[in-house]
């Protein structure tokens, strides 16, 4: 019976998909700390303490998945050093991670000339952004239902400049916004409209 279980417990660790990680502290900023983790099937978490058993979910598209995975692969999966020999002010310490079950890899970093290095934090940085934008979106929706079109404002900003990523995960706040009449119609409008352009985008 043993060897059974044994035997059954080798395929599932085997079907661990591989994760990157990315995490950026910066004392002083808003959030201080933040940490996104990425498996190869596209399943996300985002905090903003590394301690959070309460991860925000999300789900990236695949060519978006198959993006980050091949600039860490460019990258040696973090088995080199990143950081720049140029004196430059202090940015935030980032950490890549690969964790592929037997291949794990780190590497951290303030500054890095690396093309790939910072095409992939800038990945990150756009994934972190979305979040903050829904995170953002919700809490004034339910606390501060005149700052929703505030929000919603600095939303529209970052969707034009292309630096949303999974949009689609906003949709539901978006659409809830859109039908509900406490909010003012400016606010309304603004979220119907952008829930179009996503729709529209995908």
């Amino acid at each position: 019976m043993r060897w059974a279980l044994a035997l059954v417990a080798v395929p599932l660790l085997a079907a661990t998909p591989a994760r990157l990680f990315y995490s950026k502290t910066f004392p002083g900023s808003t959030p201080a700390y933040v940490e996104i983790v990425i498996d190869r099937d596209g399943n996300g978490e985002y905090k903003e303490a590394a301690n959070d058993d309460r991860p925000l979910k999300f789900q990236i598209p695949t060519n978006d998945v198959g993006a980050l995975f091949d600039l860490a692969d460019k990258l040696g999966r973090f088995d080199r050093p990143l950081e720049s020999p140029l004196r430059v002010a202090f940015m935030g310490m980032k950490t890549f991670r690969f964790d592929g079950g037997t291949e794990k890899h780190e590497v951290k970093f303030n500054y890095s000339e690396d093309v790939d290095a910072r095409a992939l934090a800038d990945w990150f940085e756009r994934i972190i952004e979305t979040e903050q934008h829904l995170i953002n979106l919700e809490r004034a929706a339910k606390y501060d239902k005149l700052g929703v079109n505030k929000a919603l404002l600095l939303l529209q900003v970052s969707f034009d400049r292309k630096r949303l990523v999974a949009p689609q995960q906003l949709l539901p706040m978006l659409d809830r916004i859109a039908k509900n009449d406490t909010y003012i119609h400016m606010a309304r409008e603004r979220a119907a409209g952008m829930a179009d352009a996503i729709r529209a985008n995908r």
